[in-house]
């Protein structure tokens, strides 16, 4: 993303000038304790006073011409964890925040439309962002400046200069937040429907050159420093050499889909990834695991197992739907939003960690023979708590090792995962509760999917009661909720929620032919657009008290795939099958606005890469995708 740095040299010159005066204490509490969010509610102790987004703390911010420091992070954040324990339980720090600010807890999976404004204005304003992210914004809604995690000294050192400075020069800190909203401004749209014939294919190549010279050949994925699935990517590059047959397309994404599967990505024992790994090698994770990271990789991998004829990837597909359906499943048939970092103990991957004494302990002598050269055991742990599971070695070069036959190596493989298992289920992980509607929207598509596979029953009656879940309780024939927690609503969804949910029914629909499904989805898209597309281009929410970020052309892909291009997706394939002129124009006008992104930018965009391939394919024949 373009990054725009003046901004910040002035406020930094300005930040320069030292010293601290005193401030009103504002008359507040903290507002968190027993919130529905188990994220708001670990920070319901804090001494920080934290309030929660809204109207009343811009009221109360602009009552005492104070600015607003915004905090957004999630449950299974190992960062997050930190920045709390740090400096947010610092009595000092608290005490720092509660008199010169007004202090702002967002759970961002409640709030994402926030989150992603102010995740797009400290990359483009820093050149990199992250969580925690941290905010400070004026009265009137415009953001300042942006941080990610900070340790405990530097933070109280930022606290101190920005307090001062706004106390000496609010004036001209408020001016110079307007003209960094207004220099990152809205989009310039166009009515236009008709794109240039072959746009798709020619921007697919482009993302193919981009991708490969952007890859790792080595180990797969892209960069250099730590490796995320890029989930987004992947898709579309398997969608392109369905169509190219390339050999080196080929070759790189069975090298970044064996690695992520084999490696310190993916939960060797229980199946499920993590969410990426610190290190370009694949080794090591953070590791929190995600409902929407699993339903996308759960869905890649049985995409790309009949698409590259690699039969081991349904394989690693089954497991992952198994484990989200084991691990996140809930009485209801939704799925809960993820699995924490840390374990009860306080320690990040504790409950993943294994000591060589405990595998000595669960493991008979062969088993732990084998498990050795397999998990590569016979070398130092990789952390300080333990050993995180990796494969180190083929099957194959075990059992030459052991002198055994591969079978038996197998056997011993299976039964050395099923006591370890068991032995990892006596430990305890805190778990995300809440169900969101946009990655259970992402589940029911891998779930559809699933149920597709020879024995598949056990997907196709989880996608059943999924989707009347989305249909029933999510949707009330007017709009859709973001969150629940048990029978509260939480959040106001936005447009991923309308996005993702919709595209999920309009799969099942199709695999099942359920009314209820295609109607609710069509009724999804309907609204979408009427909620979250303009003139001025897409908004990520219906509502929004941040003034930044009124509408853009396009929205980039991130670990969750573009919202813009999925509806866009969505729309033309229930346009084709439903011969609806008007949701066919309506996506075409939007496809063509997004293109210029698409074409400078189509690794960011490849949603819109597919997006636009739909749209060369469905646009003029209107011909039904299924």
């Amino acid at each position: 993303m373009p990054t725009i740095n003046r901004p910040l040299v002035t406020l930094a010159v300005a930040l320069a000038l030292l010293g601290f005066a005193g401030a009103a204490q504002s008359a507040l509490s903290n507002q968190l304790a027993d919130h529905g969010s188990p994220y708001l509610a670990m920070h319901g102790a804090d001494p920080v006073h934290w309030q929660e987004w809204g109207e009343k703390a811009l009221s109360q911010a602009r009552q005492e011409n104070k600015l607003l420091f915004v905090s957004s992070g999630y449950f299974a954040c190992h960062w997050c964890h930190v920045m709390q324990q740090e400096s947010f339980r610092n009595k000092e720090i608290a005490a720092l925040l509660n008199r010169h600010f007004i202090p702002v807890k967002v759970d961002r999976e409640l709030n994402p439309a926030l989150d992603a404004h102010l995740i797009d204005f400290v990359e483009r304003t820093r050149g990199y962002a992250g969580w925690p992210l941290n905010a400070f914004i004026t009265p009137q809604g415009y953001p300042l400046i942006g941080t990610l995690y900070l340790p405990a000294k530097d933070f109280h050192t930022l606290l101190s200069r920005l307090a001062e400075q706004w106390l000496a020069a609010d004036a001209e800190l408020k001016q110079l937040a307007e003209q960094t909203s207004a220099e990152l401004g809205s989009a310039r749209m166009s009515n236009e429907a008709t794109l240039p014939p072959g746009l798709g294919d020619a921007l697919s190549a482009t993302l193919v050159s981009s991708a490969l010279a952007q890859g790792d050949e080595f180990h797969g994925g892209f960069g250099s420093e730590n490796k995320f699935p890029s989930v987004p990517q992947l898709e579309a590059l398997l969608e392109t050499y369905t169509r190219s047959r390339d050999p080196r397309l080929e070759q790189f994404l069975r090298l970044t889909l064996s690695q992520m599967a084999s490696q310190g990505l993916r939960d060797q024992l229980g199946g499920g990834f993590f969410r990426y790994t610190v290190d370009p090698d694949w080794q090591l994770p953070h590791f929190e695991k995600m409902l929407y990271d699993n339903a996308l990789l759960a869905r890649l991998y049985l995409d790309a197992a009949g698409l590259l004829q690699a039969p081991q990837y349904a394989h690693i597909g089954r497991q992952t739907l198994d484990f989200m359906l084991e691990e996140l499943s809930t009485d209801e048939g939704a799925l809960r939003a993820s699995l924490s970092a840390v374990d009860d103990r306080n320690v990040e991957g504790g409950y993943y960690l294994w000591q060589r004494d405990e595998f000595e302990a669960a493991l008979s002598p062969a088993e732990y023979s084998m498990a050795q050269l397999f998990w590569g055991l016979d070398k130092p742990p990789q952390l300080e708590h333990g050993h995180h599971l990796v494969q180190a070695t083929s099957i194959e070069a075990v059992a030459q090792r052991l002198q055994l036959p591969v079978s038996r190596v197998q056997d011993l493989l299976a039964s050395a995962q099923t006591k370890l298992l068991e032995q990892r289920q006596l430990r305890k992980l805190p778990r995300d509760d809440k169900i969101v509607a946009a990655w259970n929207g992402l589940a029911l598509s891998a779930l559809t999917r699933g149920a597709q596979l020879e024995q598949g029953e056990r997907y196709r009656q989880a996608a059943q009661r999924l989707s009347r879940y989305l249909g029933q309780v999510l949707w009330n024939g007017k709009s859709l909720a973001r969150a629940r927690d048990g029978s509260n609503a939480l959040g106001e969804a936005a447009l991923e929620d309308y996005a993702y949910v919709a595209a999920g029914l309009l799969d099942w629909a199709m695999l099942s032919n359920s009314a209820p499904a295609l109607s609710t989805a069509k009724q999804l898209v309907e609204s979408a657009w009427q909620r979250f597309y303009s003139e001025t281009g897409w908004r990520l929410s219906d509502t929004s008290l941040l003034r930044y970020g009124s509408g853009r052309a396009a929205l980039a892909d991130d670990a969750l795939p573009s919202a813009s291009g999925i509806l866009i997706q969505t729309t033309l394939e229930l346009a084709a099958l439903t011969d609806n002129d008007k949701l066919r124009h309506r996506a075409l006008v939007a496809v063509h606005n997004s293109a210029n992104l698409a074409s400078e930018e189509p690794f960011w965009y490849a949603t819109h890469v597919r997006a636009l391939l739909t749209a060369q394919t469905l646009g003029a024949s209107g011909s039904s995708p299924r």
